[in-house]
């Protein structure tokens, strides 16, 4: 399948920002089940290309010159496999074991433990019994926009019972971890073929070791991760994997506008 994607980001200040430093990751991921055929990123100031530790790919942007507004339009085409439901192998040099530490996102409190432990696959088909605990967790926190902010951590939205993608993903991560099992954040596009549903998304990948591989799992949708989804950053959290991320002098109060299209076509 081959996704067409185009993804405007535009920040706008109440005053004047003297310096800002963004990081992007917004370039899709070099990943054996994808492969970017065109992409572009439009932004002003300096870009600077770079790998992060987690072999994701970061442009650094530096605006040096006062400005009251920053935007960002990303666009071009992604090839993805349907690949649903099978494994992928551990690409570049960091181990697995990596996505085994908690951070304060993803930190499981003792009812989030009693959770894992109750739902988490101990034997049998566990590619099943990871897609049965993505349902529990759907089901356990029901999705409602704008419910909960990015600084949201896994144990609070599991207490609300309500969140969005990053808060399913985050508390699936964290029953994952509080069973042993390495799992990371992925953020990323998915093509839903519904008009006017958001199509920027965050997902999961949960490793079960060199025989199985990493097994990525959409928890909002309930199912596995296919050609529809185009992978941008994966990390610990949304933290190691968010789209933009910086820092600013200056500006005020800060207003984001975010507009995301993909569609979707036939191979060539």
């Amino acid at each position: 399948m081959q996704l067409h994607i185009r993804h405007e980001t535009l920040y706008r200040y109440g005053e004047p920002v003297k310096r800002s430093v963004q990081n992007l990751r917004l370039t899709p991921r070099r990943d054996p089940v994808q492969r970017a055929l065109d992409w572009s990123i439009s932004a002003p100031g300096r870009q600077h290309e770079q790998i992060d530790a987690y072999g994701n790919v970061v442009h650094l942007l530096t605006l040096d010159e006062p400005h009251r507004e920053i935007r960002i339009v990303v666009q071009g085409i992604v090839e993805t496999q349907d690949t649903e439901g099978e494994p992928m192998p551990n690409e570049g040099k960091l181990s697995p074991l990596t996505y085994l530490a908690e951070t304060n996102l993803t930190r499981a409190d003792a009812a989030l433990q009693e959770f894992a432990v109750e739902r988490m696959p101990r034997s049998g088909d566990r590619r099943a019994g990871l897609l049965r605990l993505a349902n529990a967790v759907s089901d356990t926190i029901g999705y409602e926009s704008g419910a909960t902010d990015v600084h949201e951590s896994a144990a609070r939205a599991f207490s609300r019972g309500k969140g969005v993608c990053q808060d399913h993903a985050h508390v699936f991560i964290a029953c994952c971890r509080a069973s042993g099992i390495p799992a990371r954040y992925v953020s990323g596009y998915v093509y839903t073929g519904k008009d006017g549903e958001v199509a920027s998304h965050a997902w999961a990948d949960a490793w079960l070791g060199p025989d199985h591989g990493w097994i990525p799992i959409d928890v909002t949708h309930r199912t596995f991760v296919g050609g529809r989804h185009c992978r941008l950053a994966v990390g610990r959290d949304y933290l190691d994997a968010c789209p933009v991320r910086g820092v600013r002098r200056g500006g005020g109060p800060e207003e984001m506008q975010v507009a995301v299209i993909v569609a979707a076509s036939a191979q060539q």
